[in-house]
């Protein structure tokens, strides 16, 4: 069985163990991308605080975490593109990780398919993404959801490559 829920502070080790498993996993295919600290486990404590965390549970176990963020994402206020909806309200989707060991059973597209039908229900139309640009396997799985590249953002964090790609989605 696979299933979505609200991630709660009893989930941050394994929300944590998700996370920092991504970042190897980032580092080894020479992406700048989560190398800096971030996300630590403030920003996971905040988004879990917010209800914005998420966790996908496959067969009893944590698999992954997400942040549905609601409201305006200050690095999306300036875009090298255009936004096709700037007129709605808008979720971003952050933090998207699936740890290894599930890693091959598409259940990051089953974690986004689920997110965004979960927020659809709320009344959420429009929903917003950014990956780094060496993160093939991020660009893959959202357009492949539908998603479109919208243009790039830069995400002041990452010193050595801040340009992120940023895609859209309108349901």
């Amino acid at each position: 069985m696979k299933f979505i829920r609200r991630a709660n502070q009893a989930d941050l080790t394994e929300i944590m163990r998700i996370i920092n498993d991504c970042k190897q996993m980032l580092k080894n295919a020479g992406s700048s991308q989560w190398q800096n600290g971030y996300p630590d486990e403030d920003i996971i404590l905040a988004d879990i605080n917010a209800n914005y965390g998420w966790v996908l549970v496959a067969d009893g176990k944590t698999a992954g975490y997400l942040a549905a963020c609601p409201g305006i994402e200050p690095t999306y206020q300036e875009i090298d593109g255009e936004w096709s909806n700037n007129t709605d309200p808008y979720v971003t989707i952050h933090r998207l990780a699936i740890h290894s060991d599930f890693r091959g059973q598409h259940l990051s597209s089953l974690f986004l398919s689920n997110m965004t039908s979960v927020m659809y229900e709320t009344g959420e139309r429009n929903f917003r993404i950014d990956t780094g640009r060496k993160n093939i396997i991020m660009q893959k799985l959202v357009q492949g959801l539908g998603f479109e590249q919208k243009g790039f953002i830069k995400f002041p964090n990452d010193i050595q490559d801040p340009i992120r790609l940023a895609y859209e989605l309108n349901l």
